[in-house]
């Protein structure tokens, strides 16, 4: 039985769409909408709108923006020798906001999910190959995520590149800052001991 009204119950089910967003927020964000200023809610709706139809892919990296080829890829202020590997543009979005590197970037728009029959052809590798055959590249920085799907993708992507002869590397991962060894599980505490440092 629905509670509310025809309208109403549509909004949620389209919210509830999202990723992450359940029945209960669906809910919540469903009645600040509807309570919003009508000027405020056409203006999030033809930003919705707007963004959906100008938003692309990069033609160099494969990331999401809104010109034939993004701010980093069109910089001269980027190594562009150097390529960092990431899965998704909120992870190259994180990796900006550390202000520690300066290469360009490569995004799959995924991973490998091989149960679930994900495989390259699914993601943007073919891409990223034709950039390394191009030859200036020197390096590839593999920055896929931990789980087992980012193992598998850049295990794919080491065996596919290691015939160009350039610096294949993987990001370190290991024990957060904070946290406790006895919950940290065994694969992370082997990355973590592998990739120690001399102090």
């Amino acid at each position: 039985m629905n509670y509310y009204s025809k309208h109403i119950t549509n909004l949620i089910d389209e919210l509830k769409r999202l990723p992450g967003i359940g029945g209960k927020s669906a809910q919540r964000l469903a009645f600040h909408i509807i309570n919003m200023p009508e000027e405020h809610v056409e203006h999030l709706a033809d930003t919705l709108v707007t963004a959906r139809k100008n938003i692309r892919y990069c033609k160099i990296c494969c990331t999401l923006t809104d010109e034939e080829v993004c701010p980093i890829c069109s910089s001269d202020r980027r190594d562009h020798s150097t390529i960092m590997v990431v899965e998704q543009t909120k992870d190259l979005a994180a990796y900006e906001k550390t202000g520690q590197y300066y290469g360009v970037y490569h995004v799959l728009q995924g991973s490998l999910v091989p149960s679930l029959g994900k495989g390259p052809d699914d993601i943007r590798f073919r891409e990223l190959e034709e950039r390394v055959q191009k030859g200036d590249i020197k390096e590839v920085i593999l920055a896929t995520n931990s789980s087992l799907d980012g193992e598998a993708t850049a295990m794919y992507i080491t065996k596919k590149l290691k015939p160009y002869g350039l610096k294949l590397s993987r990001i370190a991962s290991g024990v957060p800052i904070g946290g406790e060894l006895e919950y940290i599980d065994e694969v992370t505490l082997s990355r973590a001991l592998d990739g120690r440092i001399e102090l």
